[in-house]
């Protein structure tokens, strides 16, 4: 039995979380969940957002299942994501952005993967005040740091039978730090002989996501394209409320959903579950548990199809209603 911690969030966090939990339990995949609380629910009791506990399970257990968190707003505190990734390491950010049936979106058959670089970039938050009417930011890219996610990006596209690894930089402009990372995608690139390779100009991307985004397969990119270019594509696949996530280094993985905490349903049983359950499957494949994780997609697959879903895909189900058909088509 796998040990994972579940970090349920606040908002709608552990209402998804308690839906997901609830499926994954029904597929017969056996974990044992250990359930740490973090978010602004836990600052009044320990004074922060993420204790250090939270940290201390995941380090202990290697993999963790986190709903979603909201990082108070004006009161100093960092963002909780930002946090466990710098804590951690977890350099790899996943968004895997796949049409969902009977979803209804502008464009079919996309299946598009972006690998984001988390580490550095301008979101290195190197600032400084040069004087009152002038702000600079440092932006960082290093080999290794490009280097080692251009590799996770090929391994991935070797291990989930992916045909190409397409390149996104602005290295006409910025040679010297767009351009060392096109050259770590290149040097790279040199030992997936089997796999496609691919290089595009993330202006010239952008167009062309909105124009023939089936086109693409995975793509690799520094960190503020890629924060930009991952949401874009969730676009093309019905929004942020059924986007997955996931934040991978070479020691943990953290799986997590893209949308917020929603606090304004909080406790009416509409939320929808689809984003932190596909971030589970996501899960339980890098646990090596295929068959389970393909038994839980089809059951999702096949319940939204049927026409069940919840109010923000056009349905009428409650969280509860949307999750006992998923269990009901297991």
């Amino acid at each position: 039995m796998k040990n994972v911690t579940l970090i349920n969030g606040d908002g709608i966090g552990p209402e998804i979380s308690n839906a997901v939990v609830k499926i994954i339990d029904a597929s017969g995949l056996k974990i044992n969940w250990d359930v740490q609380t973090a978010g602004e629910d836990v600052i009044e009791k320990e004074g922060v957002p993420l204790p250090e506990r939270v940290l201390n399970s995941i380090k202990k257990n290697k993999i963790a299942l986190k709903a979603p968190v909201t990082t108070p707003i004006g009161k100093g505190f960092r963002s909780v994501n930002v946090q466990l990734r710098k804590e951690l390491d977890l350099y790899a950010n996943l968004r895997p952005c796949k049409n969902l049936p009977n979803v209804k979106t502008k464009f079919d058959n996309v299946d598009i993967v972006v690998v984001r670089e988390n580490t550095e970039d301008l979101y290195a938050g190197i600032e400084r005040q040069v004087d009152v009417d002038t702000a600079e930011s440092i932006k960082v890219i290093t080999r290794k740091a490009s280097e080692r996610i251009c590799k996770f990006a090929f391994d991935y596209a070797v291990n989930n039978n992916r045909n190409e690894v397409c390149v996104v930089t602005k290295a006409n402009i910025m040679k010297l730090s767009d351009g060392l990372f096109l050259e770590s995608f290149r040097k790279i690139a040199e030992n997936y002989p089997q796999i496609k390779k691919r290089e595009i100009l993330v202006d010239n991307l952008c167009m062309q996501l909105v124009q023939k985004p089936e086109q693409f397969d995975v793509l690799v990119l520094p960190n503020l394209y890629g924060d930009i270019v991952s949401d874009l594509c969730a676009g093309l696949i019905g929004g942020l409320g059924v986007a997955q996530g996931a934040n991978i280094g070479l020691d943990y993985a953290v799986f997590e959903p893209v949308h917020g905490s929603a606090p304004d349903i909080k406790g009416l049983n509409k939320a929808n579950p689809a984003a932190l359950l596909l971030s589970a499957v996501e899960m339980i494949k890098y646990m090596n548990e295929f068959v389970y994780a393909e038994k839980i997609e089809k059951a999702l697959f096949k319940t939204l199809a049927s026409g069940i879903c919840t109010a923000d895909l056009g349905g009428r189900a409650s969280t509860t209603e949307f999750t006992d058909a998923i269990i009901s088509n297991l």
